[in-house]
């Protein structure tokens, strides 16, 4: 498990089913000691991101290809790109009167949320939504899709 946020419940979850777990800095892991020879030490060979807003390095990329995979909080290609996380999106999408939201599960490639789509589910945006009541319901997608999809990827991999 790698980690940008000392404290995370994510590290304890990782500790409680012993995995080792690694936290990153970002000047390490974009400059010369980044991550990657511990991942290979590691003999990691799939990365999945989840909450992760740092642009992936294009080194990490290249160690990786079509074996990052990221979750988007809206229906890419829209909506996507440097800054569009988190209610940034849903107050986007709820200002641009979409009818429809949803997420995009994507590998990742060397631009933000640009990378090849693997899976989407959309939900409804209400008349009355907020960025909050939209991005309850995006959660939801979030929780009951990603892990069925990153497990489906991980089992085509075998």
């Amino acid at each position: 498990m790698v980690c940008n946020k000392p404290g995370a419940g994510v590290l304890g979850i990782a500790e409680e089913h012993s995995i080792p777990t690694l936290i990153i800095k970002r000047d390490e892991f974009y400059g010369e000691e980044s991550c990657l020879p511990t991942l290979r030490e590691l003999k990691v060979d799939f990365l999945v991101l989840a909450g992760f807003l740092w642009k992936v390095p294009d080194a990490l990329i290249t160690a990786f290809p079509q074996a990052i995979v990221n979750i988007h909080p809206a229906l890419l290609p829209e909506f996507g790109g440097k800054g569009m996380y988190g209610n940034h999106v849903h107050s986007a999408v709820i200002a641009a009167g979409r009818k429809e939201s949803g997420i995009t599960i994507h590998y990742v490639d060397g631009h933000y949320d640009n990378g090849d789509i693997i899976f989407q589910a959309k939900c409804e945006v209400l008349p009355d939504d907020t960025p909050e009541s939209l991005a309850s319901r995006i959660h939801q997608l979030e929780h009951r899709h990603y892990p069925e999809v990153i497990e489906k990827i991980i089992k085509e991999r075998r």
